[in-house]
């Protein structure tokens, strides 16, 4: 496959994120679950100009720079006095909502939600400000039904959900090997089964779906199950990296206090940096976090290779954003967005000079 396919293959992302009937999540199923947590703060920490800041993000690998930020205090001791407070959500649509209602400040999110709630506010609710995540996506199969991508046509594909970022790659990559299918309906040369993460794998164990394009790490529990990985979405990027996770924040927060979004940034980027220098640790750590939230910790047959496939960084890969958009106008999918102003990438630019870090770039698409 070369490697322009995957931007072809992406290029409704951005189209069926803007659909309302089609709000989705990154592909961590769609019910959203809120929690109210706030981490200790030294008694003679001093405050900056928020009393505290409201982070929202997922139980989930991909955003493990806050799962592990949170649970090594990394987050707060950048923020001193100022409080973190959590929530977190299994869906896009209802940490978007968060965002405009002030619920959250700032959040972890993937590419489709984040088109959305800013085009569909007209570019007046959110800017994406750093990176976190890229990769963790994969098409695993049934061995016995399929050995090869020509064998996936007639099969039954699950998906996190319809439209979702998972689900609009899968259907667009089916396009590029000439097949049909209703978008809608999932029915066609390959039936896409859309099914919450949750209950994939059981749906995978009783025989009704053949493979599914998932994130992790929902894609290396059906590897523990006996599947095989036909496809890690990585493999058809340029360099390998497509943005999974962004982090954003609301204007109004932004512009009321910078100082405490850059301490956020800051924090995200040591946390990253951390995560890149002790694997095995952040790792632990992130799985304590999961078992915290979720009250079950991931064995290690399915933790392990799932968290190989997560590349974290702190650029947010604003070209293949872009080019998602880009591809999805082409395909007469999507009128021409505006996304001049969907990054505001100076506090991170800022915090990276500091850090003596590479600055990031932010396509053309940031704010004046």
């Amino acid at each position: 496959m070369s490697a322009a396919r995957p931007l072809t293959a992406l290029r409704a992302l951005a189209a069926i994120a803007a659909l309302p009937f089609l709000l989705t999540a990154c592909g961590y199923g769609s019910e959203s679950t809120d929690d109210d947590k706030q981490t200790q703060v030294a008694a003679d920490a001093e405050k900056l100009s928020a009393d505290q800041v409201k982070i929202g993000y997922f139980p989930n690998l991909t955003h493990a720079t806050a799962l592990v930020g949170v649970q090594e205090g990394i987050l707060q001791k950048e923020l001193g006095g100022t409080k973190i407070s959590t929530a977190t959500f299994n869906a896009g649509p209802s940490e978007i909502e968060a965002l405009n209602s002030g619920s959250i400040d700032i959040g972890w999110i993937g590419p489709s939600p984040a088109i959305n709630g800013y085009t569909k506010s007209s570019g007046k609710n959110l800017r994406i400000i750093g990176g976190s995540a890229s990769g963790g996506v994969k098409l695993v199969v049934n061995p016995d039904k399929i050995k090869s991508v020509k064998d996936v046509k007639g099969k039954k594909i699950a998906t996190p959900q319809l439209g979702n970022t998972q689900d609009v790659a899968f259907l667009n990559w089916i396009a590029e090997q000439g097949w049909k299918v209703d978008a809608e309906s999932g029915k066609g040369d390959v039936s896409v089964v859309r099914t919450d993460n949750k209950i994939t794998p059981d749906a995978y164990k009783s025989g009704s779906i053949d493979g599914a394009w998932v994130p992790e790490p929902t894609a290396s529990k059906l590897v523990a199950e006996g599947a095989e990985v036909l496809i890690d979405e990585a493999d058809l990027w340029p360099d390998k990296k497509f943005v999974i996770t962004n982090i954003i924040v609301s204007q109004k927060f932004l512009k009321e206090h910078p100082d405490v979004v850059e301490a956020v940034l800051r924090g995200s980027v040591k946390t990253n940096q951390w995560i890149n220098a002790n694997p095995d640790k952040a790792k632990t750590s992130a799985n304590a976090a999961l078992k915290e939230l979720s009250g079950k910790a991931l064995p290690t047959e399915v933790l392990d290779p799932a968290w190989e496939s997560i590349t974290f960084l702190d650029d947010p890969l604003a070209s293949t954003l872009d080019a998602e958009a880009e591809h999805a106008v082409k395909a007469g999918l999507l009128e021409e967005p505006n996304l001049k102003g969907i990054y505001d990438l100076a506090p991170l630019n800022k915090v990276l000079e500091a850090a003596g870090e590479e600055q990031v770039d932010d396509a053309g698409l940031g704010a004046e």
